[in-house]
Formats: structure tokens, C-alpha cells, sequence
């Protein structure tokens, strides 16, 4: 890692190197989802529905300002709060989004909301410094060393931000890659193989645009080539999976997707929310001309006990009913105070109405339990919060019209390492993923459009196709090579109508995380550093 001169350090104050690296987070925010093709329809960075395209090469760019500048960096300490400012601007131009849930429906004054977001975003910001500073501390020689070196350390920071205090992976850079040259990567090594690979090359970026003394530009078109016949080669590969996994001999079943676009302020009230949910969506569940009505996270927003009498016979008796060919998947709450409540989803097929229950495993911090020590800062917050209990890691899937159907419900689609807890045997994995979400507590914010970026990367990983149903958005159906081929636009009150084809093979990323989980990432981003720093020391 070249030092920076003397003579370049005194010309550029240091309040302009962190506006660049503030800005560079901030765009590596915005490669996500961009914001601003929200409700243009079809374009160029616009998907199905007006939902904001991920942009990719923009990701490398962004991460490549930062690989730059730690390249140039002088001190561990430096490299470090370069990474620092970097990080804390990209996850706080991410999740800006909070304070909407904590100040606008929560009540929570904007400074304190404003000062939580920040503190939020530089706590886990912290990650990265770290991977910075250990970075600058091997100093390996040579670009590949270090670009070996850069890859390990910053997905190690990634791993941990997924993973502990039960991790809050949102916005991870993977995410940016559900389209484009490295699209090819998930049904290998997941969103964080796939940020990895991203990272190493971002590293490679930084060093050939600024090259340092010394240098072979021309080893280094020599590696793109050989990089470009690499990515071929698993082009093919996937091409080959994709178009096989017997989708063309299933039927078609064709699905309905309501979103009730409940006000989000309301959907608890009873004098308001309550009655229109109740009213929306059971009629939607009567008349949904379909063989799987889908409706969304607590699109019954009460429990069974506090339902109007016979509410929940009335709205089920379509599907229930002896001999006929419909089934729905409802969200719901259940439980009572004796034993605890679970956020689940019901299923009910012809025969029985209690026929399928899913309680929802991996739970929102603050959200649906409240950390140790941090009952004071919820008191301080107007928003229905409660200590939820968690359901098992792996449920079964519901059996429906030839297909097996796994539910996920909101956040729960963030980790496909717990996605993968179903995928052990080709013969009884699921079929089709369903997700159910109401992310209404962020308001019409680009969490909508991240979250559909997080859905489809799922798909990309199994090799699944994907059904959403959301309160607000992003109700959408993706297929299993992450396309999405309906949706409804945000916030409309409506209901989605398409057909889905599931699938049977299994991704090498299922086998590999089903088995393990994610600790041969851990182990491979161990060894990218091991590695990196032993042919760094051989180079002296």
C-alpha cells in the first residue's frame, strides 16, 4: 500500500478527504435501490411496478473511491477512519429510513431519532474500520496480495454485521448485484461471496485507474481475461441449471397477492385501521379468484380471540370447505398472554381450517423483542411493541397443488442462511418461497425498494421463484432467476394476480449453507487473508 506524499497530504485539507468518502458511502447507499425512478415505470433504472433498479457498476465505483484512499493511507489509525467515515455515511444513507418508524409513528423527538440512526450506522460502521485497520496493519506487498487481503477483511465485516446481537445485514453490498456480471455468483457462494468478489475487485479498480510505482498494467489485463473466461464459464453453468430443474413440466398455479395499503398510523386503531383491514381483506379472501390467495404480515391485524364471532369462519370458508380447490396463507398473530404471542401465517386448505402454521423465527430487534437494557428507549416510542415468542428454525413447508410453499415473514428474508435451514433434501424442500412484510413503519422510503433487491437476491441463491405480499409494497412475483414478472405498484389498495412454476434442484449455495451454514465463508475469508499476507511477505 503506497503512502500518499508529503507534498499530496499538505494540498488536500482533511475535511475534503472525508466529504469524499462521506459521498462515496452515500453512493454505495444508492446502488442499492435507486431512489429517484420510484413511480416512472418501466426504464433504465426502473423495474416492474416503478420499483428502483440496484445499480451495480455504481457499487464498484463507490467501494473503489474507498480501496483508493486506504491505499493511500499512512497510519492503521488512518485507514481505519477512512473506513469508518465511508461505512457510517453508506449505512446511515441506507437505513435513514428509521427514523421515520421512530419519529414520525413513534413519537421519538427528531433529534433523538436523527441521533439514533447515526449512532446506529456508526456502531456498525465500527465493523469496517476494524477491517481497515487490520488491512493497513498486514500491509501486504503487491496488488493481488492486498487485494486478497481487502476481500477477506471487509466480508468479515459484513459476516459480522449479519450475525451479531442477531445481526442487521440490511444493505449489504451484495445486494447491489441481483443484476449484472456478478448476478452469476449467488447460486455459489450467496450475497456474501458475491460482496466479496465485489470487494476484490473494487481493489483491483482503485490500483489500475492510480497505479502504483512498479506496476504491470499489462498483468493486470492478463487477469482480466482470465477473469472474463472465468465468469463465462459459470455462465454457462447457470444457464444450464436454470433452464433445467423440470419448471417446464409443472403447472402453472396461479396465485393472488393482496396489499390492503392499511395507513400505517391507523392499522392498530380501532375505530380506523382495524375495521378497514378487517373489511379489505376479507372480502379480498372471499372473492380472490385463485388457487393460493397470499395475503400479507398481520393483514388480520387482531388476534383470533378478539376477532368479531365467526369473522374467521366466514373469511375462511372458501378455502376450507369439503372439495375445494383453493388454499390462502394469512398473516396473523397468535398466541395469548398465558403462553405468548408469535407473528405467523396461517394456511387453510379444503378439510380443515387449522391446517398449516408458521411462527416467525428470526425476529426485528425493538421491533418484536426488546434487547437487554433498552426497555427505557422503547417506553420512550408511541408504536405497538411487545416481546414476542420465536417460532423453529427449518418449519415445514405447506403442501399445495403440487407444490411445497415456505413461508418468511419481513425480515426473516434477510438471512438465507436460516432460508437454507429448509433445503436438505431435494425432496422435501420448498418449492416456492413466500414472503409476507409490512414495512408501512418506513412510509413511502426506498426500504420498499431494498427490501424487493434483498427478496430477489434470495431467489438467485435457491434458485427459487418468490412470492411477496406486502401491506405496502413491494407486492411483486420474482422467479427463480430473479426477474420479477408482476407487481403492483406501491401504496395501491389491490390485488396481484400471476402464476408461479416452482422448482426442485438444489444451488450449490443450499447444499453448502444447509450443511454448515455460513461458517465456510468465515473460514474462505480467513484464508483470502492468510493467503494474501503470505505471498505479501514472500514479494519482500
Amino acid at each position: 500500500m503506497p503512502a500518499a506524499s508529503p507534498h499530496t497530504s499538505r494540498q488536500s485539507p482533511r475535511w475534503a478527504g472525508w466529504a469524499v468518502l462521506a459521498l462515496a458511502g452515500a453512493a454505495q447507499a444508492l446502488s442499492l435501490a435507486w431512489p429517484w425512478a420510484r413511480g416512472q415505470g418501466e426504464g433504465l433504472l426502473t423495474l416492474a411496478g416503478g420499483y428502483g433498479r440496484p445499480l451495480w457498476w455504481l457499487q464498484m465505483i463507490s467501494l473503489a473511491v474507498l480501496a483508493r484512499l486506504l491505499q493511500t493511507a499512512q497510519q492503521p489509525a488512518q485507514a481505519a477512519g477512512r473506513a469508518m467515515v465511508f461505512a457510517t455515511g453508506w449505512l446511515a444513507a441506507t437505513f435513514w429510513w428509521l427514523f421515520i418508524s421512530m419519529h414520525v409513528y413513534g413519537g421519538l423527538p427528531a433529534a433523538l431519532a436523527v441521533l439514533a440512526v447515526l449512532a446506529l450506522a456508526a456502531f456498525l460502521g465500527s465493523y469496517y474500520a476494524g477491517a481497515a485497520w487490520l488491512c493497513h496493519r498486514l500491509r501486504p506487498t503487491g496488488a493481488a496480495a492486498s487485494a486478497l487481503v481487502f476481500a477477506g477483511a471487509w466480508t468479515l465485516a459484513e459476516l459480522a454485521r449479519g450475525w451479531l446481537w442477531t445481526g442487521f445485514p440490511w444493505g449489504s453490498g451484495g445486494y447491489a448485484h441481483v443484476e449484472g456480471p456478478l448476478s452469476v455468483l449467488p447460486r455459489w457462494v450467496g450475497v456474501y461471496g458475491t460482496g466479496a468478489v465485489a470487494a476484490w475487485l473494487a481493489w483491483w479498480l482503485a490500483a489500475w485507474a492510480v497505479p502504483a510505482p512498479g506496476m504491470r498494467r499489462r498483468r493486470l489485463v492478463l487477469a482480466l481475461a482470465v477473469l472474463c473466461l472465468a465468469w463465462a464459464g459459470l455462465w454457462a453453468l447457470r444457464d444450464a441449471a436454470v433452464n433445467g430443474g423440470g419448471a417446464s413440466q409443472r403447472p402453472v398455479l396461479d396465485v393472488a397477492l393482496l396489499q390492503g395499503s392499511i395507513p400505517q398510523d391507523e392499522k392498530f386503531e380501532a375505530g380506523s385501521g382495524i375495521p378497514l383491514a378487517l373489511g379489505w381483506y376479507g372480502r379480498a379472501l372471499r372473492q380472490a379468484p385463485a388457487r393460493l390467495v397470499v395475503a400479507p404480515e398481520t393483514a388480520i391485524p387482531l388476534l383470533p380471540q378478539q376477532l368479531p364471532e365467526g369473522y374467521l369462519s366466514l373469511v375462511s370458508e372458501p378455502y376450507v370447505q369439503s372439495g375445494g380447490k383453493h388454499a390462502a396463507l394469512v398473516g396473523i398473530p397468535l398466541g395469548s398472554e398465558e403462553l405468548g404471542y408469535t407473528n405467523s401465517v396461517v394456511g387453510w386448505k379444503p378439510g380443515q381450517m387449522h391446517d398449516y402454521q408458521y411462527d416467525k423465527h428470526h425476529l426485528v430487534p425493538f421491533g418484536e423483542f426488546i434487547p437487554p437494557l433498552f426497555r427505557w428507549f422503547t417506553e420512550m416510542m408511541n408504536i405497538p411493541l411487545g416481546d414476542f415468542n420465536r417460532g423453529a428454525l427449518g418449519q415445514p413447508s405447506m403442501a399445495w397443488a403440487g407444490e411445497r410453499l415456505a413461508p418468511n415473514i419481513c425480515y426473516e428474508d434477510l438471512f438465507g442462511e436460516e432460508l437454507g435451514a429448509h433445503f436438505g433434501d431435494a425432496a422435501t424442500a420448498p418449492t416456492v418461497l413466500v414472503n409476507f412484510s409490512n414495512i408501512g413503519w418506513f412510509g413511502d422510503s426506498v426500504a420498499i425498494d431494498q427490501h424487493l433487491a434483498i427478496s430477489r437476491m434470495r431467489t438467485l441463491e435457491f434458485e427459487r421463484p418468490m412470492l411477496r405480499a406486502t401491506n405496502t409494497g413491494a407486492t411483486v412475483a420474482i422467479d427463480h432467476r430473479g426477474t420479477i414478472t408482476h407487481a403492483l405498484a406501491p401504496y395501491d389498495r389491490a390485488v396481484l394476480h400471476a402464476g408461479v412454476q416452482g422448482r426442485e434442484a438444489l444451488t450449490p449455495f443450499a447444499r453448502w449453507v444447509h450443511a454448515a451454514g455460513l461458517v465456510p465463508m468465515f473460514l474462505a475469508c480467513l484464508a483470502a487473508i492468510a493467503v494474501g499476507w503470505g505471498l505479501g511477505r514472500r514479494q519482500h
